[in-house]
């Protein structure tokens, strides 16, 4: 918090992101009041992330040729503007499930260049020995308005509908993009290059070639596509399967649609967990130890969500998020940090494109598989299936960290990225690690 540029970044991002989950919350409890349908919940979290699969390595591209400080403020700017156009058609009673699916789609385009060139810009506020620092409390940030935004969404859904939630996200945008013009930012030198599609390769092939980053994001994007999408069902547990709780609160806070704000608190408690696990990492200061920090979090991910799914308790259920939450946000942000602290800053914004399509770019395909198996077989069996399939790839990846760690241990060492320590104390670190 020393840095300027990230005070003025994080104060921005924490205003915006609280509306980000307002409108997630509230689009989600839209579109299944319009249709009842999880399938129709599953496609259009599908239409939101897929572009991000798509369009994520010319993201990539755009973060390593372009100045990165200008990407931000214009994915920002586009964000904003899709946002304040979701709010006119809803607030005007114009809006259609169709309608929905095209912005879900033009935003998903705007983040497959906003997530590389923000989490690649995130070294050039910071530099690199508070870099690990800056991507805990980015989740942090990030989670901190994964509890609030979801609580608030709930009761303004249920008092005054929709649109006023994405309206509510549109005006948050203007803090982020003030401090970002604020910004004083040092252009850094950019290599030139021939071709777009030898820029593309050269990333993927690095990856491909880097054991510990391609394992790291194998694992990312499995849990991603297997277990992420609970949080696309979470409608349906709020309406269908937990629908005895949460009437008193409901009553409590004048509310007549008590399912909205069930859905509030259930994800609210997913944020909690995660912001419980940004703080522990934030206090971090180095790298060790996190490749089991990794495999842990995943396994206790699948094991939460388990018993989850075989919850009949609305609060019993909240409990359970709580640790689900804490464990992938671990899980992510541990995988972030030793990520970035392996590659080089050229390839920076390539690698977090790779990154980007893990993360993002599975979770459509593992929402439209899971809408659609929840149809047949029911949300509950849908989560468990998906849970247990993470806690097996969390025991595949433990086995194979041994093999992985030497050539993990040279990358971190030749990026000198020491977490402030010096860089023979972080040698021997990670060599008896």
């Amino acid at each position: 918090m020393r840095h300027r540029n990230f005070q003025l970044f994080f104060s921005g991002q924490l205003i915006s992101l609280i509306g980000t989950w307002m409108q997630s919350v509230a689009q989600s409890w839209l579109v299944y009041r319009m249709t009842g349908s999880s399938l129709l919940l599953g496609t259009v979290g599908f239409a939101s992330q897929f572009p991000v699969f798509l369009a994520s390595p010319l993201g990539g591209i755009v973060a390593d040729r372009y100045n990165r400080h200008r990407v931000v403020i214009a994915t920002q700017t586009a964000s904003m503007l899709l946002a304040f156009a979701l709010a006119v058609l809803t607030l005007t009673h114009h809006i259609t499930v169709a309608e929905i699916f095209v912005l879900a789609i033009l935003l998903g385009v705007v983040n497959a260049f906003d997530l590389p060139g923000r989490q690649s810009f995130l070294v050039e506020m910071v530099g690199k020995d508070d870099l690990m620092n800056a991507i805990a409390l980015n989740s942090s940030m990030f989670n901190g308005a994964r509890v609030v935004g979801p609580a608030i969404a709930g009761i303004l859904v249920a008092k005054i509908g929709e649109g006023w939630c994405f309206f509510a996200n549109a005006v948050s945008y203007i803090a982020v993009i003030i401090g970002l013009l604020l910004m004083q930012v040092t252009p850094r030198p950019v290599r030139p290059i021939d071709s777009a599609i030898a820029h593309v390769i050269e990333g993927f092939r690095f990856v491909r070639h880097t054991a510990p980053i391609r394992d790291l994001l194998l694992l990312v994007g499995l849990v991603s596509l297997v277990a992420m999408p609970y949080t696309v069902l979470m409608p349906i547990f709020a309406d269908k399967i937990l629908h005895g709780g949460g009437l008193k609160f409901a009553a409590l806070i004048g509310s007549h649609d008590p399912g909205a704000v069930r859905l509030g608190i259930l994800m609210g408690a997913t944020g909690v967990g995660a912001l419980l696990a940004a703080l522990v990492l934030a206090a971090r200061t180095g790298v060790y130890g996190l490749g089991r920090w990794v495999t842990l979090a995943c396994a206790g991910f699948g094991l939460s969500l388990i018993a989850f799914a075989l919850s009949r308790s609305f609060w019993l259920s909240a409990a359970l998020l709580v640790p689900a939450g804490f464990c992938m946000m671990l899980q992510m942000s541990s995988s972030n940090t030793l990520i970035q602290s392996m590659v080089r800053d050229d390839l920076r914004g390539r690698v977090m494109s790779v990154y980007a399509m893990s993360l993002i770019g599975m979770a459509p395909f593992g929402a439209l598989f899971a809408g659609a198996l929840a149809d047949r077989v029911g949300a509950p069996v849908t989560v468990i299936m998906g849970a247990v399939a993470c806690v097996g790839a969390a025991a595949i990846f433990g086995l194979h960290l041994p093999k992985i760690r030497d050539e993990a241990r040279r990358l971190i060492v030749a990026q000198q990225f020491v977490g402030g320590e010096p860089a023979g104390e972080m040698t021997v670190q990670i060599s008896e690690e």
